[in-house]
């Protein structure tokens, strides 16, 4: 049994290893903190996630080794659907490599069930990123995606979250259509008490990312 354990412990030690490698290959990201895109087949076991993995990155910083995944299930059949409805949902997950353990620091889950016409639940690429715009040594977190169940042209739900550490910041509203060469829908959002009580560099951040992926984009 002590054999069995110590060998469990090497074995962590080896992955958190081969991690501190890869997360020292640096990409750089916005205000000093710096990110590596990590493979999929590279993410360690202790890692679980639900769906199929659309981002992995990693980096450091002063709460230690962290690991950001977004994944996606794509549509799905319905379970005891009545209207032939189709299912779609979104992960994301925040994990800190701790020296002889792995923490879920947080996780988002959303989803559209049971919809009978056109469904999407996906992440906004290239929206995936960290930051460090208080300058304080531990990393924002930005999310974005969008969901919708509709059989017209009409806009998204699309959100934007934010983590520092444990700590949730939400902008939510909906895309924008173009409805003719003039005419436009969509496009409104909303601050939650978290990011209007919080350093107006996080707003103008958020703002910029609004503004920069407002527009729908039609497959």
């Amino acid at each position: 049994m002590l054999e069995k354990t110590v060998k469990m412990k090497m074995t962590y030690k080896i992955k958190l290893l081969v991690l501190s490698v890869l997360c020292s290959i640096k990409v750089i990201g916005q205000n000093k903190i710096e990110i590596t895109k990590l493979d999929a087949n590279k993410i360690p076991s202790e890692i679980k996630f639900s769906g199929k993995i659309k981002n992995a990155i990693c980096w450091n910083d002063k709460l230690g080794k962290n690991i950001v995944l977004t994944s996606e299930t794509g549509e799905f059949e319905s379970k005891n659907s009545e209207n032939n409805g189709r299912d779609a949902e979104v992960y994301a997950y925040h994990y800190i490599i701790l020296e002889n353990s792995t923490k879920l620091n947080w996780k988002i889950y959303d989803f559209i069930k049971d919809c009978p016409v056109d469904i999407e639940a996906s992440f906004i690429e290239n929206t995936l990123n960290v930051t460090d715009l208080n300058k304080n040594g531990i990393a924002e977190i930005w999310i974005m995606y969008k969901t919708v169940c509709h059989g017209d042209v009409s806009p998204c739900e699309m959100k934007i979250i934010m983590y520092e550490e444990s700590k949730k910041f939400a902008m939510r509203g909906e895309n924008r259509v173009q409805l003719s060469k003039t005419e436009f829908e969509g496009g409104k959002y909303k601050f939650d008490k978290a990011f209007n009580e919080a350093p107006k560099e996080y707003r103008e951040y958020a703002k910029r990312l609004w503004k920069k992926n407002i527009n729908q984009r039609w497959k």
